[in-house]
């Protein structure tokens, strides 16, 4: 039988245990930079294994301290970002003996307001943020900062695995763009041509999308033709311009996947030219304006990626780590749900 601890593990054992310096382990256990990120899930792992606790949790136990987290997230797409924000606050109200307060922060789009929003706050002494990366180079260095300061961000939606962060939770991105291949394999029997119709390829989450989307129909559906992925950058005015041009093209596709929750103006436009039913739509997410399209078949599918509970779940598992010092899994990724119009009542009951 293994002998048991006497007492909780150290960073020092966590780093005897790996063969690795002290000063590694601690940057990697902190998110802190000059830690690659097979060293940090190493370093994660044996952390899980041993129950380690870090100390920066107990010393707010006692000091009774509030902890403070900052949410940045964007004003665009509202019908996946608001659900974020909804799960952030009922974590938040659940939180019961936990003092935490969270501010949150709204920006317009992705881009330049985005790295603004968090410049603003990098020096205003929050122990952690809740952020959706999205240019993560230009980001980096304020992430940088937050780690030299002892502070966490944990990433939600979208990923951006070489940067300084203490975890990230959403949606398995990946796995999403592959199931809509597969969905529209079962569907498109003849020969044809489908699209993708994206947000900003820069962003992990979208790019990922497209790499299992593009993947799997290679294997499923080789009598398919995936035409040039369209970056909408998640703009009703572009996402409805860019199909109809793409429409407007020859051959025309036979199922086109949004592979964001900017699905509403590419069926508008699919619709002002007459070719709604001879076009399979797999859209994205779920909410109150897409029920009566996957009612009345406009539109096939739909992968809901669960916002609310990924706000949740990152709410949950900063302020542990912050109050407990329980220490997240790396990365979590959901499954999304598939709603067809067969099981939609089970998803707005």
């Amino acid at each position: 039988m293994k002998e048991e601890r006497s007492k909780p593990a150290g960073i020092k054992d966590i780093a005897e245990a790996l063969n690795i310096s002290i000063g590694t382990v601690d940057r990697a256990l902190h998110a802190r930079p000059g830690v690659n990120a097979e060293t940090r899930a190493k370093v994660l792992k044996v952390a899980e294994k041993l129950n380690y606790r870090p100390n920066l949790a107990a010393r707010n136990l006692k000091l009774n301290r509030t902890v403070r987290l900052a949410v940045h997230l964007p004003e665009q797409i509202a019908s996946f970002y608001d659900p974020v924000r909804d799960g952030i606050r009922a974590a938040a109200r659940d939180g019961v003996g936990m003092r935490v307060d969270v501010d949150f922060r709204s920006y317009e789009r992705f881009g330049q307001e985005d790295f603004d929003s968090l410049r603003a706050d990098v020096a205003k002494g929050y122990d952690g943020f809740i952020l959706a990366p999205g240019s993560p180079r230009r980001m980096d260095p304020l992430l940088r900062k937050i780690a030299d300061r002892g502070g966490h961000a944990l990433f939600v939606a979208t990923d951006a695995p070489r940067s300084p962060r203490l975890a990230f939770v959403g949606s398995d991105a990946y796995v999403c763009g592959a199931i809509a291949a597969e969905l529209l394999a079962m569907q498109l029997r003849q020969r044809g041509s489908v699209a993708v119709i994206t947000g900003d390829l820069s962003i992990e989450d979208h790019a990922q999308k497209l790499r299992g989307f593009a993947a799997t129909l290679a294997v499923m559906a080789p009598h398919l033709h995936l035409l040039p992925a369209v970056e909408s950058h998640d703009d009703p005015r572009q996402a409805n311009e860019k199909t109809l041009e793409l429409l407007a093209e020859k051959p025309l596709p036979t199922g086109i996947y949004v592979s964001t929750a900017n699905s509403l103006p590419v069926v508008q436009a699919i619709e002002e030219l007459g070719f709604l039913g001879r076009i399979q739509v797999v859209a994205t997410d779920l909410f109150p304006e897409l029920v009566p399209l996957i009612e009345s078949r406009a539109i096939f599918a739909t992968l809901h990626q669960r916002p609310f509970t990924q706000g949740k779940m990152a709410f949950e598992m900063l302020s542990r780590y912050l109050v407990h010092g329980t220490q997240p899994k790396l990365v979590t990724k959901l499954p999304p749900h598939i709603v067809l119009r067969s099981n939609l009542g089970l998803f707005t009951s």
